[in-house]
């Protein structure tokens, strides 16, 4: 690609002439049909009908339209939020090199925006314009020594180690090498290149300019506990709180460690000091309620754990912890209040823990009742909470009811795979054998790939001795995706044991068994040998089910094949 230089307040840096010479045209050839109309990109509209024509293009997916005209917008205007707009429609596109050609002219434009180059730098990393990156952070600092550009690097950090070197020179020879700032991103990348000591020297150099950046203490902290030194890393989080006794991001930090390295008293003792100081703090109340549960404190995890009853951020786990909490103390009527109010990410988990109390309670009917009013309430979980239902009933040995409650579920909720598959489950394979069939091709409709839908189907025809080349071809098709699953290869086993092809049944059945070591399967794979000849690898095999699974019936079928001499020298 062609380049052109320009003048960055004073720096050179690589300018991308692409969008600068398709301008012209662009303005007057872009087009989009909305509503019955076409509408043309015109340099004579003014901005807030060409946004219009860009916005009615992002509607109808016509993308390139869209961002061409936000970039035409872009480079005409003066406006921050259009040449924001044009950005995140580049990036969301992943047009990096538009993105880098408008971030570029904005620049241009505007030399002393910061926003405008923290946008450039960022996206020349992206593009892995290294040099670029690095002069525009230059600029950044000369304007805002401070700037934290930590933010810059997160989650776009070069992926090779070639690209991270190259990077590292490009910073480590800019003009402002020795600002924190950089020495700070360098240590990060030396970091990931694993050159751990190096990285800890860069981060103590910035450190010297900047002793109370948190980032930096915390970095260091990291880089002590990555190179495996934890009385440096201890003596380190100890000197940080004891100096900045303010920060409460700190103090937290130190107590995670304690707590990863199983010294809960000492981070209980820690937090509670800390609330002291912090009262409102949501997280070391978190924090504090866990910890408490863990050391079996459940007086002190209560007391911290109803003060985030409100919180928009904690509300549903201080729910689930406080039911968790009042159920190791035993008190199950409070355990199962507080698991109600459970709701988010943590409500099956919660549901599933009240039926647990429910089963304890010999109160499985009351868990049923419970879960229909569930439904009512909750109906977005419907399929977890039929499913619940049924596994109550299945538990219960009420086969028939756990039927009748799929088939409502399965009929409010017909595409609902796991629904289907708990009823394939419970389908006797001679009874239902058309309910099965048509239940197990709905399944493969949803998901024709998945290894457990194709198995069970493969097993339920093997089951019925029917169609067992369809069946075969299933099995082989579901180990295609799912190759070392012992539950797979022992149905193509059966499967071709029923075919009469005994040596690939032996072979698969061999796999299956070295994988599960199931006394089934293991069964299984010695009649195969039986069948196929192989009367000393049947001995072996048996022999070796005998010592494994002693006096199980199971193995009454094989010694039956024995011939009495046979018999007598086992």
């Amino acid at each position: 690609m062609r380049q052109t230089n320009s003048r960055l307040n004073g720096a050179t840096i690589k300018q991308y002439s692409t969008t600068f010479l398709l301008v012209g045209s662009m303005a007057s050839s872009a087009q989009v049909r909305a509503a019955g109309e076409i509408y043309h990109a015109d340099s004579n509209y003014n901005a807030i009908k060409q946004s219009m024509i860009a916005e009615f293009a992002l509607a109808y997916h016509d993308f390139p339209t869209a961002l061409h005209n936000y970039t035409v917008l872009a480079i005409k205007s003066n406006s921050t939020a259009v040449k924001q707009r044009a950005l995140n429609i580049a990036i969301e596109q992943d047009n990096l090199q538009a993105a880098l050609d408008i971030a570029t002219h904005w620049v241009v434009q505007e030399p002393s925006d910061v926003p405008a180059l923290f946008y450039l730098s960022h996206i020349a990393l992206k593009t892995h314009e290294y040099e670029l990156a690095a002069e525009t952070l230059d600029k950044i600092l000369k304007i805002d020594p401070t700037a934290d550009l930590e933010e810059i690097l997160a989650g776009i950090s070069p992926e090779s180690e070639e690209d991270r070197q190259y990077l590292t020179s490009a910073l480590s020879s800019s003009s402002e090498r020795e600002n924190p700032s950089i020495l700070v991103l360098i240590a990060g990348l030396e970091a990931q290149n694993g050159q751990l000591k190096q990285a800890l020297e860069t981060v103590n150099k910035a450190l010297k300019k900047r002793p109370k950046a948190t980032s930096y203490i915390l970095m260091k902290a990291n880089l002590l506990n990555a190179m495996g030194d934890d009385n440096a890393t201890r003596a380190w989080y100890e000197r940080a709180s004891r100096k900045n006794r303010n920060n409460l991001e700190i103090r937290l930090a130190e107590v995670k460690y304690l707590i990863k390295k199983n010294e809960s008293e000492l981070a209980l003792e820690h937090l509670e000091t800390i609330l002291k100081k912090w009262p409102d703090a949501e997280e070391a109340l978190f924090i504090t309620g866990l910890t408490a549960i863990d050391l079996e404190k459940y007086e002190i995890a209560e007391k911290y754990l109803v003060e985030l009853r409100y919180s928009a951020q904690y509300q549903n786990e201080a729910y689930y912890y406080l039911a968790v909490n009042a159920e190791r103390k035993q008190h199950f009527e409070t355990a199962k209040a507080y698991y109600r109010l459970v709701d988010g990410s943590l409500y099956t988990v919660s549901r599933r823990n009240m039926i647990s109390i429910f089963a304890q309670q010999n109160r499985l009917n009351d868990a049923l009742r419970f879960l229909t009013q569930e439904r009512v309430n909750y109906p977005q979980h419907a399929s977890f909470l039929y499913l619940a239902q049924a596994e109550i009933l299945k538990r219960t040995n009420n086969k028939k009811a756990a039927l009748r409650i799929l088939d409502e579920a399965i009929k409010n909720l017909p595409d609902d795979p796991e629904l289907i598959y708990a009823e394939v489950l419970l389908l006797d394979p001679y009874e239902s054998r058309d309910k099965l069939d048509r239940l197990l091709k709905k399944l493969l409709e949803i998901e024709p790939n998945s290894p457990t839908y194709l198995n069970a189907y493969a097993y339920t025809l093997a089951l019925q001795n029917r169609r067992l080349d369809e069946a075969r071809k299933y099995a082989e098709q579901a180990l295609d995706n799912a190759p070392e699953q012992a539950s797979i290869l022992d149905t193509l086993g059966y499967i071709t044991f029923l075919q009469n092809d005994f040596k690939t049944s032996a072979q698969v059945l061999q796999k299956a068994y070295s994988i599960s070591k199931s006394i089934k399967i293991g069964v299984r794979y010695a009649r195969a040998l039986y069948m196929q000849g192989e009367l000393n690898q049947f001995n072996t095999v048996l022999h070796q089910l005998q010592q494994n699974h002693p006096d199980d019936p199971q193995l009454d079928q094989l010694t039956s094949l024995l011939l009495p001499q046979q018999t007598k020298k086992s």
